[in-house]
């Protein structure tokens, strides 16, 4: 028996923990340089904000409604999830964090009413970290994640949680449920289901998994069996090994000067190799990619990436800021107005697996640099991150994003403190 817990407005959820006055206002939550709507409460979905919207579009329409509007911010997200799933471990044996804002129990083996109990988990959730939760129950992670979905549409009687065996007839509300919308079923997918026929969760429920399989592969058809009741994908109490690390931004302005463009790709790269070192891992190669706003018809378009092969696996940031300057230097091209820069790391490694040289010191460098990156990390984790930065990152801060309507990261910086006053 599984349980998939979902954070109700995740993002607007966790700004109301730290603005109470917020509650029961329309709020939008903004992409990256406020750029489209990523998230909205309740409030802002019934006055007719859809999702990915452009924000200039609506600027005004918000204005009228008093809508609240926010740009994002990823360090209070992170936190906060890391409260609700740290919560969400004492109620169950095991716990499989599928997203930043859900997460599936194993409750197998647990005798007593399971409504009850997860009545009990989102009230323990709510008033220990701020965040409503939604809760569904099922005999598989697909009927759980369907059956979340209904009680966070108001179908369950106390909505908050809903179990598969309590609904008397599953097949209306099966019937009604898109077959693009069943978890595992790409838009891709639905198309080719309803080429055959198959529109809903229903009729997949009811098609031969083995005439699935055969149009699909195996990955369909355990969801076919999934929907008839039988568990087929287990809980991933283990994350898998990241097989590639990307940070890449839009600026908040547009770049014009290499040095502009070497200081983004410089933090992305710091960032990328920070992320290497806490999963134990070394990159091969590394891809630098640039290019102009698409949305700019009026000014000459240019992009372009360049993949270098390293020497040896790495995870030092230094030599990797240095392959990726270089990389960088070879695609830059003058007279170009430039909106975004990434820095790709495919192919990862577990970190001491590389094979050296009869012939070559590189073992007492790589000692050298371990050391030293165990250093930089420390101290920035102790005195905040980029309190040590490499020099080249420091040439500009034009690339940064642009965030209008950001609220303090009360829980991860010390001068957003919040003060409470009598």
């Amino acid at each position: 028996m599984f349980a998939l817990v979902d954070c109700n407005n995740f993002y607007a959820s966790a700004h109301r923990v730290f603005q109470p006055q917020l509650e029961g206002k329309p709020i939008i939550v903004l992409s990256n340089n406020d750029g489209c709507v990523i998230a909205r409460s309740n409030q802002a979905k019934q006055i007719g904000i859809a999702m990915g919207t452009p924000y200039f579009q609506i600027e005004k329409f918000a204005q009228q409604q008093g809508v609240v509007v926010l740009s994002s911010n990823y360090s209070v997200y992170g936190d906060m999830s890391r409260r609700v799933m740290t919560v969400l471990a004492n109620f169950a044996p095991t716990l499989e964090i599928y997203s930043i804002d859900e997460a599936f129990l194993n409750f197998s083996g647990l005798t007593f009413d399971l409504t009850d109990y997860a009545l009990g988990i989102c009230k323990t959730v709510k008033q220990w970290t701020g965040i409503p939760v939604s809760i569904g129950i099922a005999p598989t992670k697909t009927l759980a994640k369907l059956t979340n979905r209904l009680a966070k549409k108001g179908l369950s009687p106390d909505g908050q949680v809903w179990a598969w065996s309590k609904i008397a007839d599953p097949d209306p509300l099966l019937a009604a449920v898109p077959v693009e919308d069943v978890w595992g079923i790409s838009k891709g997918w639905g198309k080719r289901l309803r080429a055959l026929g198959i529109e809903h969760a229903l009729s997949l429920r009811e098609t031969d998994p083995k005439r699935i399989r055969q149009h699909f592969g195996v990955v369909v058809e355990r969801v076919v069996l999934e929907l008839r009741g039988v568990p087929c994908i287990p809980l991933e109490t283990v994350p898998p090994t990241r097989k590639q690390i990307m940070t890449s931004r839009s600026f908040g302005e547009k770049l014009i000067r290499l040095e502009d463009l070497r200081a983004a790709v410089t933090a992305f790269t710091a960032r990328s190799s920070e992320k290497l070192r806490t999963q134990g891992l070394c990159a091969q190669v590394i891809t630098v990619f640039i290019h102009t706003s698409p949305f700019d018809t009026k000014s000459p378009q240019y992009s372009n990436s360049i993949t270098i092969e390293l020497a040896r696996p790495s995870q030092d940031s230094a030599y990797l800021i240095h392959c990726a300057a270089y990389g960088l230097e070879r695609i830059f091209r003058p007279g170009y107005a430039y909106q975004r820069a990434g820095v790709l790391l495919p192919d990862l490694v577990p970190a001491g697996v590389e094979q050296f040289s009869l012939f070559d010191d590189n073992p007492v460098e790589t000692h050298r640099s371990e050391r030293l990156m165990e250093a930089i990390d420390e101290i920035n984790r102790v005195y905040g991150r980029q309190a040590i930065r490499y020099g080249s990152e420091a040439l500009s801060e034009r690339w940064r994003m642009r965030q209008q309507f950001k609220s303090p990261s009360y829980t991860t910086r010390w001068t957003d403190l919040m003060t409470i006053k009598c």
